[in-house]
């Protein structure tokens, strides 16, 4: 390839990205300044996040090889600076072993469970969604109704709506403070030298360890639990301790899920879509074992007014040594800010494990009205 202005092509030649995201965001918020830009682009380049651009990794192809590709694939883009990254769940391009227009026999069960894995992985991306040609991609053309694909698939769609304080609350801290949400391990355990190869695990925020299944047919996988901390099953609560590699059972329905000792991790209402409700009630899952923090973040959500400061941040706070939860004085404030709202607290701890359940009953519930609370767990 012929050189660039700037140098070799093979070198800058995805520049062209950033300058067109640029002249898209800029033309966009000269026009219309109330309303955020989002670009979603195929190829990327340093400093395109600063023009409201995520990047997907364009059309591949609908098989476990390719999907296994994109974990590390989207891990080295968080690892370069660049936090949204996506993929087009399912691949785009669906190959059919029979030469068919759309998977049968043999390769559509194949293409049922390839995309109930890459959902449940998907779910922990740092943005969610589905894209391919045909066949149809909406989950009750992909699998029927009631069967254990359709269930996974849907289960996953939920809870990523059950998390949405969690990741609105990573967002803001990816723009106001430089995080990442989808982490390497090496990001957060970076003296644990058994991470330093692991590509095929993440941390989802600062709580979350997620173990993608890339194999057809496997209802196991072998995964690293990092040394320095314990470690909850997500669908037990049930205590392991970190620094060792485990056999995890992966069932077609789930992917192995653990939660950081020391983590608060807020869910919020069922919902359709985000704006469906006010998040008027929120559940905070405490796993103890030692302190932890977090850092609730709120704005408009439409618009760029957090630039001028216009957002609040809750914090949060467990101490492990006297069992107390404080809910900290609310900082700052927008337009249409929730001034009241009930939290709701489910505890576990080694004696005490839980299953993730945002329905569960709680332990605690208190009334909050920014000011300062609290609670004996």
């Amino acid at each position: 390839m012929s050189p660039t202005a700037l140098g070799p092509a093979e070198q800058y030649f995805n520049g062209y990205t950033l300058m067109n995201a640029q002249g898209v965001y800029e033309g966009q918020r000269s026009v219309n300044n109330d309303q955020r830009v989002f670009i979603l682009t195929r190829t990327a380049f340093p400093g395109i996040q600063r023009y409201g651009a995520a990047s997907w990794s364009g059309d591949i192809a609908a098989r476990f090889d390719e999907m296994e590709r994109q974990i590390p694939a989207g891990l080295n883009m968080s690892l370069s600076g660049l936090p949204y990254w996506t993929t087009d769940i399912g691949g785009f391009f669906v190959e059919d072993k029979y030469d068919r227009p759309a998977p049968t026999g043999e390769a559509l069960k194949e293409w049922r469970e390839l995309n109930t894995r890459w959902y449940q992985y998907g779910a922990f991306c740092p943005l969610f969604r589905a894209h391919g040609q045909f066949p149809y991609r909406e989950v009750f053309n992909i699998a029927e109704e009631g069967s254990e694909e359709y269930n996974s698939m849907l289960y996953y769609n939920r809870l990523r709506y059950r998390l949405m304080p969690y990741i609105y609350s990573l967002a803001g801290q990816t723009y106001h403070h430089d995080y990442t949400i989808m982490r390497a391990l090496v990001m957060d355990f970076p003296d644990d030298i058994a991470v330093r190869n692991i590509g095929d695990q993440f941390m989802f925020g600062p709580s979350l360890l997620v173990n993608p299944v890339y194999h057809y047919k496997a209802r196991q996988r072998r995964l690293y639990l990092p040394a320095g901390s314990s470690w909850y099953d997500y669908y037990s609560g049930k205590q392991l301790t970190g620094g060792r590699f485990i056999e995890a059972d992966a069932p077609l329905g789930r992917i192995p899920l653990y939660i950081q000792e020391g983590s608060i991790v807020p869910t919020g209402s069922a919902l359709q879509y985000t704006g469906e409700k006010p998040a008027d009630t929120l559940t905070l899952f405490v796993y103890g074992g030692r302190d932890a923090q977090f850092s609730l973040y709120e704005d408009e959500r439409i618009n760029y007014q957090y630039e001028k400061g216009k957002f609040s941040e809750i914090p949060i706070n467990y101490n492990e040594a006297t069992k107390q939860l404080t809910i900290g004085d609310r900082a700052g404030d927008f337009p249409g800010m929730l001034t009241n709202r009930v939290f709701r607290m489910v505890y576990i701890n080694k004696q005490k494990p839980k299953a993730f359940n945002p329905d569960s009953a709680a332990d605690k519930t208190v009334q909050y009205n920014g000011k300062a609370q609290t609670i004996q767990l």
